[in-house]
């Protein structure tokens, strides 16, 4: 078919500034408080017309079953009560189960992206409300940018763009023994001594509407506390970057990718590099990425 329409979507990383767990819900998921970010790091997805949905990924880890972009599909059909098909061939460049996003970014994009194939106008508002049935991360990615995140995830409300320069994200070599289930296996070593009133989101959060700086000093994860525990060996990473100079390095969001706010983009260049050539590390040197505009859901 000559004339199939054929686009890509970009599917962008997150990071969480703050990440604080207020208490256990009824339905067995954390209320959460948290100001995420979303990041120039990015799994791209390619859209083409089709008889039924086909989803495909580039890491063979990622099997259709496990796929949230599908379930993203399916979803975003029975919602919209239609029976059009896609094709949808993702390519990863986010590290897998690395506390980046890129399962719920992927099903994010893929709710973009049909939002537009299938032609249902619906708007960023309305697909960050049916991206909630899919996962805690999904509705802020449908949006990106800068936002206070609330509730199961569900509570999203966007704020000016955070004023970060650049992030260095350095994932770790971990071998964990069912990825997939790996947010899951992190809430279950959760306890009541972790909760708090989440005043440390708030804070940031007013800090950066108000049109002030974001200082590292003010980022914050309760994960931090059980970080060894989840992840052995992780200290040693933290040490490494901190070695350089780094004053706050901080867990992205249940791990076990770090991040750091270079000091000046001379420094996160020297720390990218010792990171990467150095002692073979797989990291990231990015800027933040900014909000999707509700012009290109249409």
């Amino acid at each position: 078919m000559s004339n199939q329409i054929s686009f890509t979507e970009k599917a962008f990383a997150k990071v969480n500034l703050t990440l604080e767990i207020l208490g256990r819900r009824r339905d067995g998921y954390h209320n959460l408080a948290s100001v995420m970010q979303t990041v120039d790091l990015f799994d791209t997805i390619e859209f083409s017309e089709s008889d039924e949905v086909i989803v495909t990924c580039d890491d063979e880890e990622i099997t259709p079953e496990i796929n949230l972009a599908s379930k993203a599909a399916s979803v975003l059909k029975q919602q919209a009560g239609i029976t059009n098909g896609a094709t949808m061939t993702i390519i990863k460049n986010i590290p897998i189960s690395a506390g980046l996003g890129g399962g719920s970014t992927d099903a994010a994009a893929a709710l973009r992206g049909l939002n537009k194939l299938w032609k249902l106008d619906l708007s960023l508002g309305e697909l960050t409300e049916i991206g909630a049935e899919i996962g805690s991360d999904v509705p802020f990615l449908v949006r990106g940018g800068t936002s206070l995140v609330q509730g199961r995830g569900e509570d999203v409300t966007p704020i000016p763009p955070a004023a970060v320069p650049k992030f260095l994200i350095l994932t770790p070599d971990v071998n964990l023994e069912n990825p997939t289930a790996k947010t899951a296996s992190v809430f279950s070593h959760v306890n009541e001594s972790m909760f708090t009133r989440g005043s440390l989101t708030h804070k940031l959060a007013a800090r950066i509407r108000s049109g002030g700086d974001c200082p590292p000093e003010f980022f914050f994860n309760q994960f931090g506390t059980i970080t060894e525990e989840l992840f052995p060996g992780w200290n040693n990473d933290r040490d490494l970057i901190m070695s350089f100079g780094a004053r706050d390095v901080m867990l992205c969001g249940a791990g076990p990718s770090l991040f750091t706010v270079p000091l000046s983009k001379e420094l996160g260049t020297a720390w990218h590099l010792l990171l990467s050539t150095v002692h073979h590390k797989r990291s990231f040197l990015i800027d933040p990425a900014p909000a999707i505009s509700e012009e290109t859901v249409a």
